[in-house]
């Protein structure tokens, strides 16, 4: 009688941890950072027509690193239930934390009991009325959820590419400077310039009425790297 294969539990999850990281690794990286008026997103996309950066609801925004087809699952499922939840009870009741909630769950549904895990990290933000009420929550592809504050960085040699951003970074910068900033560490992760229009940037702007989320075109881009 032939005997089954084995693989003990913490070997499997050592291997589905090791292949989506590999597959994050892969993808171009993406940044966070709060700034003067809200929260600004930057992501390398060489594509004109996949975005990385969406909207969620009038105070929420979504990014994602990794396989695009997965991360946009993951969005469009975000925004049916924030739109449910939205009409069903109240505006007030659409909350980042309760979507990181959702997706943490989700995702550690599928790392857990599917044959392939999602190769993906993706960051749910919230902008506040002031700095100290903004939300970022940064998940991983086993559902794993922090708490951010100042600085996400995402994919690629993300932990290189935080450190750097961390050096540059005050809580008080304009839009322009925290674009520099940002677009200044992923031409340094990249290792050559990066042309406003393989860049993606987006803004939750505080000041801005009801909806928040501004996409940056890449006319103002450029004109804000001068």
């Amino acid at each position: 009688m032939t005997m089954p294969y084995y693989v003990s539990p913490e070997q499997l999850m050592k291997d589905r941890s090791d292949y989506a990281r590999k597959g994050i690794a892969r993808g171009k990286p993406v940044v966070s950072l709060e700034y003067a008026d809200g929260i600004l997103f930057i992501a390398d996309n060489p594509s004109t027509h996949l975005y990385k950066i969406s909207e969620i609801y009038d105070r929420i925004a979504y990014a994602g690193v990794g396989k695009y087809s997965e991360f946009e699952n993951l969005r469009i499922a975000g925004v049916q239930l924030a739109d449910v939840r939205g009409y069903s009870y109240g505006r007030e009741d659409v909350t980042a934390k309760s979507l990181a909630n959702a997706y943490s769950q989700a995702l550690s549904n599928i790392f857990t009991q599917e044959m392939k895990p999602y190769e993906i990290e993706i960051l749910v933000a919230q902008v506040g009325d002031s700095g100290e009420d903004n939300e970022l929550f940064h998940i991983l592809y086993d559902g794993s959820v922090t708490d951010e504050e100042g600085v996400v960085a995402m994919g690629g040699e993300s932990e290189a590419l935080g450190a750097r951003l961390r050096e540059s970074y005050r809580p008080d910068m304009d839009l322009k400077t925290a674009l520099q900033a940002g677009v200044g560490a992923l031409a340094a992760d990249n290792e050559a310039a990066l042309e406003p229009a393989r860049i993606e940037a987006a803004t939750l702007d505080r000041t801005r009425k009801r909806r928040k989320f501004w996409r940056l075109d890449p006319e103002r881009i450029a004109s804000l790297l001068g």
